[in-house]
C-alpha cells in the first residue's frame, strides 16, 4: 500500500481580496494573533503525518521561505535574554523541511498542482489550501488519508454550505452515502446558483492519486479562464473513484476579509491571556452599537 508522505501547498496567489496590504506582504503570511495564516495550514500537514512539503510561491513570496528560515541572530537574542517560551514558538516554524517551486504564470490551481509534479513523482499526495484552516481533533488531512487507506482512492473533502454560496465553490454530486464518505457521479466548478447538484462544497483539502497529472498535463481551461484542479478530478473519477468525505471539525474561511476577521476573533478566544479583555471589548461594542441605533 502506498503511503501519503508528500503534500503540495499553493501560495502564489495575488491575493487581490486584501489589497493594499498584499502589494508588499503575501497574503500567506497575514497573521491571525501570533501566526501567519500558512503556519496553520504547514502544521495540519505535519500532524497528519506529512514528510515532506512543497510550497508552490509566485513572484514576491520570498517571506514565506524566510519565515520558515532558522533566524539564528533571533534565536540567539531570545536565549540571551531568557525568553525560551518564544525561542520554541520561533523554532517550531523552522524545523520543517520544506521545499519551493515557482508557478511562473498564474494559470489557475489546477496549474500550480501541475507545477510540483516532478516532486511528487508517481505517489500519492495531499494538498491543503492556505484559504481554509480546520480545527479539528482529529486533523482534517488526517482524516482523508485515512480514507484513502481504507479505499486506495483520491479523497476530497467537503462540508455543506449555504445554497446561496454554491457558486463560490468546488461542488460535488453525490451518488450515495457510507458513514460520512459519498461516491460522487460528478465534480462541478463554481456552478451557477440555482444548478448546483448539491450544498456539498470542496473545503481545499484533497488527497490525490498521480494519476491526476494526466488531466492536469492537458492544461484545459476552465472557469475563470484558468486551469482548474476540480475539472481534472472529475475526468480523473470517471477511470477511477473519486470519493468525498464529509471531514469533521470547524473550517474557517481566511480567503476573505470579514473571514479573515472573525477568525482572527476565534483564535484570540482561545487564548487565555486574550479571552477575557476581548470578551470585555466585544461586550463594549455590541453596547455601543445598540446605543449608536
Amino acid at each position: 500500500m502506498r503511503k501519503v508522505k508528500k503534500a503540495i501547498i499553493p501560495a502564489a496567489g495575488l491575493g487581490t481580496r486584501f489589497l493594499p496590504v498584499t502589494k508588499a506582504m503575501p497574503k500567506e503570511m497575514l497573521p491571525i494573533v501570533d501566526k501567519p495564516t500558512i503556519q496553520y495550514i504547514v502544521e495540519e500537514a505535519i500532524a497528519s503525518g506529512i514528510e515532506d512539503i512543497i510550497i508552490v510561491t509566485g513572484k514576491g513570496k520570498r517571506a514565506i521561505e524566510d519565515h520558515f528560515d532558522h533566524n539564528f541572530e533571533l534565536e540567539d537574542n531570545l536565549v540571551k535574554k531568557g525568553k525560551f517560551d518564544l525561542l520554541e514558538k520561533v523554532k517550531d516554524s523552522s524545523n520543517v523541511d520544506i521545499h519551493y517551486i515557482r508557478q511562473k504564470d498564474p494559470k489557475g490551481l489546477g496549474h500550480a498542482v501541475w507545477c510540483a509534479r516532478k516532486f511528487i513523482g508517481n505517489e500519492p499526495f495531499a494538498v491543503l489550501l492556505g484559504d481554509d484552516i480546520v480545527q479539528a481533533e482529529t486533523p482534517g488531512l488526517k482524516q482523508l488519508i485515512n480514507q484513502y487507506k481504507e479505499t486506495q482512492c483520491s479523497v476530497v473533502g467537503v462540508q455543506q454550505v449555504e445554497e446561496n454560496e454554491t457558486d463560490r465553490y468546488g461542488i460535488v454530486d453525490p451518488i450515495e452515502k457510507k458513514g460520512r464518505r459519498y461516491q460522487v457521479k460528478q465534480f462541478v466548478e463554481k456552478p451557477k446558483l440555482g444548478t448546483a447538484p448539491s450544498n456539498l462544497a470542496i473545503m481545499g483539502r484533497y488527497v490525490l492519486t498521480p494519476e491526476i497529472f494526466t488531466f492536469l498535463d492537458k492544461h484545459e481551461i476552465g472557469a475563470g479562464g484558468e486551469i482548474q484542479l476540480t475539472d481534472a478530478i472529475q475526468q480523473l473519477n470517471e477511470i477511477q473513484n473519486v470519493f468525498a468525505y464529509d471531514f469533521e471539525g470547524t473550517r474557517y474561511d481566511v480567503g476573505e476579509k470579514l473571514g479573515f476577521i472573525t477568525t482572527t476573533i476565534e483564535m484570540a478566544l482561545q487564548h487565555d491571556d486574550l479571552r477575557g479583555e476581548l470578551l470585555a471589548y466585544l461586550e463594549n461594542v455590541v453596547v455601543r452599537e445598540k446605543i449608536v441605533k
